[in-house]
């Protein structure tokens, strides 16, 4: 028996650091690793069934080739040089037809770090093929807004809010996502500190909160700056603070924040006048208040004006002068890694664009040339893309040559024509960068990969020789690239040697005392020339979507998505224990809209608009408000009745970074025997 230290890959914000109970070549459990300050010794439900995540029997033993038509999952082994000659002679014929753009590599987060994570995107970058413009499907939208309001850094260090006097967890369910944040405030509540949840939800983390305001999806901007309207009405604004460190706000208190009166926010978010008063009393008396912000009320068709709303109220009060106030949405703009060293070693300087949300569109309109090839690396496209629909029937063409490395079957894997068995991150050596928290940690492999799977470092090093690509990076080891990643940053980060990691200890990135605004102007820009030039509100602001005032008249139901908690996307679903802990997939529904259909919890039902319609299984209650249908979780279509959330949701763009907009989804649902 041995232990081993390793840093969990799962995308997650906290980042854990673990500690792999190992005997011969198993690992046996997984535990917290109790010397880490953030994991403080423990691990999520999740992640503590990671030795069954490697160890399960729905692994992938060998490379497969398609044997019958797509998607009728009929494949014959065949050995590693077998599959790597196909992949290679195909791609090279398709590159001497209609050149390189034909291919398209498609790697994203997922459970790996920086290295298996960026030198899939390296290789095709250094190919000169079309670029996954990666993020879309989860925080473009998000980043970019923060981007532009406050500059490309962290936000506060969430272990800073041991000094907080107030926190609000605004459309983040802590319990699910951010468990080591929520233990912190376990702590410090019990020094009389009170948590607000801001959520549609009434998730575990609302009810296990000291107050949860209910919120209409898609209506935070409308709040925040009612928010705003009331500390400038009471004078509880910090006006040597605005003066000092922001950009705008003379113009937006005077063009924009008198709209949002108290009784106009109740009208648009649905929450009584009182409480709206009160939260912006206990928010302008505190001096140290910190909201944690969550990527999810971002996911809709104004979310950019949302973040960018949100994100200024620390402004407001001064509290991103204070420890243990401000705002945290990510940590990563504060580590400034040189990552581009492996994610574009060499290749043109630019090359087509495939946004990642738009990858179905893309698959069946592309042209001159259209996208012939399709590498994709532990991701599951078919699930987790908008118009999962479209990306099914992209993946369908007889004439698309695609290529899946993953751990198991996933229903992308299963439309391919080659797929090979992929490492689990704790198989492989990689080097880890928290996006909640502070910390970096260099982990080895905990064991050797099982059976014949590689790693995505391994894989795209010999395909890179395979095709003739010879950048450094391809020949080096993981260790020999760390020290790339260092070369070119500042402050903190600068300050470790690199070769110190090697032991497997965590290592923090101290971010600089008070907020750092990394905008053109060095302040936080509450006026943005960028979006102004861009014909986008410069301003944060609420105003009501057409397209979704339009959609909301046909269809009487909105889509609210969220993680669940033991089957979050579909990188769990190899464990057996974990989907028998969540259950079959459903959907939640209140019990006016259940009983005004005749529904009842375990029926299984049909949600549908006109983009498609998918069965799920119903549990009726108070958790969502009425007019809300709650889908939990990203499952696979062979978990369902039928078909797989993300068939009803639209590719359209946020307003801001061309994020995907799940949340601006609109529906109805019936019992599943009225399906035509």
């Amino acid at each position: 028996m041995k232990t081993v230290r390793v840093a969990c890959a799962h995308d997650c914000p906290d980042m854990c650091s673990l500690i792999a109970h190992v005997e011969g070549d198993r690992i046996t459990r997984i535990s917290g690793d109790p010397d880490q300050p953030f994991t403080a010794g423990f691990a999520c439900a999740k992640v503590n069934r990671d030795a069954e995540l490697v160890h399960s029997p729905e692994r992938l033993q060998t490379p497969l080739r398609r044997s019958g038509p797509k998607g009728s999952g009929q494949f014959e082994a065949i050995t590693w040089d077998e599959a790597l000659d196909e992949i290679a002679a195909k791609w090279r014929a398709i590159i001497a037809e209609t050149g390189p753009l034909a291919l398209l590599g498609y790697a994203y987060s997922a459970h790996q770090g920086q290295m298996n994570r960026h030198i899939v995107n390296g290789l095709f970058y250094a190919m000169g093929t079309s670029r996954l413009q990666a993020g879309t499907v989860c925080d473009s939208c998000c980043e970019t807004a923060w981007d532009l309001t406050l500059g490309p850094v962290g936000g506060a260090d969430p272990e800073s809010v041991v000094d907080s006097d107030l926190v609000i967890a605004w459309g983040c369910d802590l319990m699910a996502v951010n468990v080591h944040f929520w233990a912190k405030l376990e702590g410090i509540r019990k020094k009389g500190v009170q948590v607000v949840v801001i959520d549609p939800r009434r998730s575990r983390t609302a009810a296990s909160a000291d107050w949860h305001l209910p919120i209409r999806i898609g209506t935070d901007a409308a709040l925040a700056l009612g928010i705003v309207h009331i500390l400038v009405r009471d004078g509880l604004c910090d006006r040597a603070y605005l003066a000092a460190n922001t950009l705008g706000f003379d113009q937006w208190e005077r063009e924009t924040v008198p709209r949002f009166t108290p009784g106009y926010v109740s009208q648009v978010t649905g929450l009584p006048i009182a409480d709206i008063e009160k939260l912006a009393a206990m928010y302008g008396a505190a001096k140290h208040a910190f909201i944690r912000i969550g990527e999810g009320m971002t996911r809709l068709a104004r979310g950019g004006q949302a973040l960018r709303a949100v994100a200024t109220l620390p402004a407001v009060t001064g509290a991103y002068g204070r420890r243990g106030g401000g705002a945290l949405l990510l940590t990563a703009g504060s580590m400034d890694f040189n990552f581009s060293a492996v994610r574009k070693p060499s290749g043109p300087a630019t090359a087509r664009l495939v946004n990642q949300s738009l990858l179905g569109r893309d698959l069946l309109e592309l042209n001159d040339p259209p996208l012939r090839a399709l590498f994709i690396a532990a991701n599951n496209p078919a699930v987790t893309c908008p118009e999962a629909g479209k990306v099914r029937e992209g993946l369908s063409r007889e004439d698309l040559f695609t290529v899946v490395h993953d751990p198991f079957m996933t229903d992308t894997a299963a439309l391919a024509d080659i797929v090979l068995p992929a490492t689990t991150y704790l198989e492989t050596e990689d080097f880890y960068r928290g996006y909640g928290n502070y910390y970096m940690q260099y982990s080895p492999a905990a064991v050797a990969p099982q059976g014949a799977a590689w790693s995505n470092f391994k894989l795209a090093q010999e395909l890179a020789r395979r095709m003739g690509v010879t950048d450094p990076i391809f020949s080096k080891t993981e260790k020999e690239i760390l020290p790339e990643f260092f070369k070119g940053s500042t402050g903190a980060v600068a300050a470790v040697d690199p070769s110190s990691l090697f032991d497997g200890v965590p290592v923090k990135v101290a971010p600089p005392a008070g907020q750092s605004f990394g905008t053109p102007s060095g302040k936080l820009e509450i006026y943005s020339q960028a979006l102004a030039d861009q014909g986008v509100s410069p301003m944060p602001d609420w105003q009501p979507d057409e397209q979704e005032v339009q959609d909301a008249k046909i269809w009487p139901l909105r889509l609210l998505t969220a993680p669940s908690y033991f089957q979050p996307h579909t990188a769990f679903s190899g464990v057996s224990f974990l989907r028998k802990r969540e259950g079959e997939p459903f959907c939640v529904l209140h019990p006016d809209d259940a009983a005004r259909r005749g529904l009842e919890t375990g029926a299984k039902v049909r949600l549908f608009n006109d983009r498609a319609a998918i069965g799920l299984v119903l549990k009726v209650a108070e958790e969502i408000q009425p007019g809300v249908i709650l889908v939990l979780g990203q499952r696979p279509g062979t978990e369902a009745v039928d078909g797989t959330v993300n068939m009803l949701c639209s590719d359209r763009l946020t307003d801001i970074g061309e994020g995907a907009s799940y949340q601006s989804t609109f529906l109805d649902v019936e019992a599943w025997e009225k399906r035509v």
